[in-house]
């Protein structure tokens, strides 16, 4: 039993994954619609706060949210991470996700903003179905925290990596 509490409303399901996940688990290759909260939201099973429907994109506000206005983008396809996406699904996203970015910063008035996406348990996913995070940042303290600890390219490594990635998108379908 789930219990998310907030002053404006309380949501309260049962939500009996097949399996459980730990941190380093497995992702399945292709989750099943119902296998995911999401999945429940976009069968309609659980109430959301929908701000933008089409065929193949929901996007509903985020029932924890970090700050005013941080809002889920998800697509109705059923894939745990980015990379097993459809190329139609994805670039559905694509086209929605500057529209949306652009109504919450006028809901809000908040003009910074992160948007995040996370594949897989060691990049802090917890919920296997995509999506995007759209994540005002109103002020220094609030938000997205990000601590990035970035360190030089070395040359080698980036005519490899270059080779490797090429050679990967040519065979990609």
């Amino acid at each position: 039993m789930f219990r998310f509490q907030r002053a404006q409303c309380a949501l309260e399901f049962d939500y009996k994954p097949d399996r459980t996940l730990s941190f380093g688990a497995s992702i399945p290759r292709r989750a099943s619609m119902a296998d995911t909260i999401f999945g429940k939201i976009i069968a309609g099973q659980i109430p959301c706060h929908k701000v933008y429907e089409d065929d193949r994109v929901l996007a509903f506000l985020d029932i924890n949210p970090l700050t005013r206005g941080h809002t889920l983008v998800i697509p109705k396809e059923p894939a745990p991470t980015l990379d097993q996406l459809s190329d139609e699904s994805a670039a559905a996203l694509g086209r929605v996700l500057p529209r949306i970015c652009r109504a919450v910063i006028a809901a809000t008035g908040v003009r910074e903003y992160n948007v995040l996406e996370n594949n897989g348990p060691g990049a802090h996913q917890a919920v296997f179905h995509v999506h995007f995070h759209i994540i005002p940042r109103p002020g220094s303290n609030e938000g997205l925290g990000l601590r990035w600890a970035a360190r030089s390219l070395d040359q080698g490594e980036a005519a490899e990596l270059v080779q490797s990635i090429t050679a990967a998108l040519q065979k990609a379908p």
